[in-house]
């Protein structure tokens, strides 16, 4: 893929990075570079290698080299500490590990040094920005072993690799447990990237601002990866600041701002928005939470995006389950998360797991080339979440219209029954959003004698705003069925989030002891 690029875009930009602008053809021959030192420092084929570090261009063409060589690239979390790092390079089995020091004023190297665990299997530790602990290579000593072997050393290589060997292992996030290892091929990146970027317009030219981290699918696959597809230009930032946010898409002439809801509302909570010119934005990509729909309205009304698309997928799925089309009305992208993606079923389920009517909620599986190979190492996980006939069973619920579109409605753990009625908080949310002064509201269920389960909803006022719990609770009251009105609520400064933009409930609910 990337040297068909490089041929046809030789001296358009592929990346742009602070200082540093790599064209097609220079990125090429960079990532040619990396991959001749990859086999100088005895990485074979199908051996795991490691990336933990934000959002740079060193991180693309290291991520390139590994693919190159027949590696499985393995991404680590820039938000983990040493101990939780230690688990996936153990359970992966990382030969090598690209990191940093000082982002942030982190020290990687010395976060991992510091557990005193034991990664006998850890061969190199080069790191690609900062100063080289004692025992790594810098990144310059790293490239400097690629005059160790030929020059077609890489290329040669590369032609061995087959579509389906694997390409990746991302680990869940482990938020009800040990993260897992999701493993995807090479074929299946492609094929998928490949219908997600036609389907959402992509285009060559497009600059595509990648805020979303690259550990993640949604900053990896469908960040830089995609636009390498398609030829667009890559703009990384590696710390979500929407300050920085507004004054690149100016100042870069931004077109390409994919992200998860709280990217969108942040920039229009922001009270100085007015003051930057945000006009070259086009195009709008967002999941990775329930969306209410007064925000895709706002997203066009107000940023000025001429193309909003609603996705939903998950990493078992390569990042991708069902898309909006650009042809499709606005109620639909507005309400739901579209349709499956060519050549992919979709169904939603009951407890049974029969078909569900339309319309009526149920589990979403979903089968095709989309789904994983497995979890790493975890035969039995894997029958958990594939069954016997090949469907992922993705712990979301959702309805399904007669059209095919999917409306995500909650994941399965986090229903809660209110006297016996189901409760969803992603619709309890999107009611509680439409209340005045609210700015963004998220909801559990925890216990309660008498009804099982009742709702509690932590609050953030919006900008200039204040908000009292009585009258949250009454407004309520007013506005939706008694079994959905939060029993408790709970203002807050701001929701513990994810490094991608997702809240993290279970904090609330330890918060609370629910």
């Amino acid at each position: 893929m990337l040297a068909r690029q490089a041929e046809a875009l030789g001296d358009r930009h592929a990346i742009v990075d602070g200082p540093t602008t790599l064209t097609f053809g220079a990125l090429s021959e960079r990532v040619d570079e990396a991959a001749r030192a990859l086999i100088a420092v005895g990485i074979s084929k199908g051996d795991r290698v490691a990336i933990w570090a934000p959002n740079v261009w060193e991180w693309i063409v290291c991520a390139l080299a590994i693919h190159t060589v027949g590696g499985v690239m393995v991404p680590v979390n820039t938000r983990y500490k040493g101990i939780e790092a230690a688990y996936l390079l153990d359970k992966s089995g990382a030969k090598a590990l690209f990191t940093v020091t000082g982002f942030l004023d982190v020290d990687y190297v010395a976060l991992l040094r510091d557990t005193d665990i034991e990664l006998p299997g850890l061969a190199q530790i080069i790191v690609v920005r900062g100063d080289a602990p004692e025992g790594t290579l810098s990144y310059q000593e790293f490239l400097e072993r690629a005059s160790e072997v030929s020059e077609t050393a890489a290329k040669e290589r590369a032609a061995t690799l087959c579509p389906d060997d694997l390409a990746d292992i991302l680990f869940t996030s482990g938020t009800t447990g040990k993260p897992k290892g999701a493993m995807c091929t090479h074929a299946q990146n492609l094929r998928v990237y490949d219908q997600w970027s036609s389907i959402i317009g992509l285009r060559e030219g497009d600059r595509y601002l990648v805020v979303l981290p690259f550990f993640h699918s949604f900053g990896y696959k469908a960040g830089w990866f995609s636009a390498l597809l398609r030829g667009a230009t890559i703009f990384p930032e590696p710390v979500f600041d929407v300050n920085v946010v507004l004054r690149r898409i100016q100042e870069d002439a931004i077109t390409m701002l994919p992200g998860p809801p709280a990217l969108y509302q942040s920039l229009l909570l922001h009270p100085d928005r007015a003051q930057f010119d945000i006009s070259s934005l086009r195009l709008a990509v967002t999941g990775a939470a329930a969306i209410p729909v007064e925000l895709i309205h706002r997203m066009k009304d107000d940023l000025g995006f001429d193309t909003v698309i609603t996705a939903y997928g998950l990493t078992e799925s390569c990042g991708v389950v069902t898309m909006c089309r650009l042809d499709d009305d606005a109620e639909t992208i507005a309400t739901t998360s579209g349709r499956a993606i060519p050549d992919v079923e979709v169904r939603i389920i009951d407890g049974e797991g029969n078909p569900a009517p339309t319309n009526d909620p149920g589990e979403i599986v979903v089968r095709g080339y989309n789904v994983m190979k497995g979890y790493l190492d975890a035969d039995e996980e894997t029958k958990k979440a594939i069954d016997a006939d090949g469907w992922l069973h993705t712990g979301d619920i959702g309805t399904m219209d007669e059209r095919g579109n999917i409306k995500i409605t909650d994941r399965l753990k986090d229903m809660f029954i209110v006297g016996g009625f189901n409760a969803y908080p992603a619709e309890i949310e999107n009611t509680l959003l439409q209340m005045p002064g609210i700015g963004e509201v998220a909801v559990i269920g925890v216990p309660d004698e008498r009804l099982g389960e009742v709702g509690m909803a932590f609050v953030v006022a919006a900008p200039g705003q204040s908000l009292v719990s009585d009258a949250v609770i009454a407004w309520s009251r007013k506005n939706m069925a008694n079994f959905k009105v939060p029993r408790r609520v709970e203002v807050l400064d701001a929701l513990p989030r994810n490094a991608t933009g997702k809240v993290v409930k279970f904090e609330l609910r330890e918060r609370v002891g629910a």
